[in-house]
C-alpha cells in the first residue's frame, strides 16, 4: 500500500530554544522530530513548524494556534528540564483539556535506559480538543529514543516507545486514520479498531 492509501495527517513540530530561536545555533529538533516522522507514519504528512523562544505565553499561543489549524498531533522539543528557562510542561498543561500521565511515566521509564539524568525530565503529554500534544527531549538522539523505544542487538522490542500508542489515542480523540511502518514503531489498537484503507 502505498502513502496516498491513508488519510492526510496535519502535524506540528515546535522546537522550543532561546539560543535557537535567536539564531545563536541551528535548530536540530525540527528536522530530528521531521526526519523519524517521515520514517514512522505511511500516511502523507502535512507539517507545520515552529522555533520559538522558551517563554510561556509564546509556547502557549503557538501550541493553540497549532490545534487551531487542526493538527492531529503537535510534538514539541525542548524546554523539559528543571533549568529556570524551562517552562514547556507548565505552557502545555496551562491550554489543555485532558492530561495522559501515562505518556510522561513512559518517556521516562524509556530514558532511563539510556541516560540516569532522564529522572530529571518533566515531559507530559495532553489533549486539547481533537489534537495530542506530546513534549518530547531536547535531543535528537533522545527523540527517536522515545518515540521508538528500546530494543535489543537483534532489533527485538525491549520497552515499547510512547509512538506505539499514539495512532490509537489519535483515533479515540477523533482525528485521523495513523498508520505506522512495523519495522519502525508498531502501532497498537484494539483489533476491534483496525481498518484498511
Amino acid at each position: 500500500m502505498s502513502s496516498s492509501d491513508w488519510d492526510e495527517v496535519r502535524i506540528g513540530l515546535v522546537s522550543i530554544s532561546d539560543r535557537a530561536s535567536a539564531g545563536v545555533y541551528e535548530d536540530k529538533g525540527i528536522p530530528a522530530l521531521k526526519e523519524w516522522v517521515q520514517r514512522a507514519v505511511r500516511n502523507p504528512v502535512v507539517f507545520d513548524t515552529r522555533l520559538i523562544a522558551d517563554d510561556l505565553p509564546t509556547i502557549q499561543d503557538t501550541l493553540i494556534a497549532l490545534v487551531d489549524a487542526r493538527c492531529a498531533l503537535v510534538l514539541t522539543t525542548g524546554g523539559t528540564g528543571p533549568a529556570p528557562r524551562d517552562v514547556t510542561p507548565e505552557a502545555t498543561r496551562a491550554i489543555a483539556h485532558k492530561e495522559l500521565p501515562g505518556i510522561g511515566e513512559q518517556m521516562r521509564a524509556i530514558g532511563l535506559h539510556f541516560v540516569p539524568t532522564a529522572i530529571l525530565s518533566r515531559q507530559i503529554a495532553v489533549v486539547r480538543n481533537q489534537t495530542l500534544i506530546i513534549n518530547l527531549p531536547g535531543q535528537p538522539k533522545a527523540i527517536a529514543e522515545t518515540l521508538e523505544g528500546v530494543k535489543d542487538a537483534q532489533g527485538r522490542q525491549v520497552v515499547p516507545g510512547i509512538f506505539a500508542a499514539v495512532p490509537y489515542c489519535v483515533d479515540l480523540i477523533g482525528g485521523p486514520y495513523i498508520e505506522t511502518v512495523d519495522t519502525v514503531c508498531k502501532a497498537f489498537r484494539p483489533k476491534s479498531a483496525i481498518r484498511c484503507p
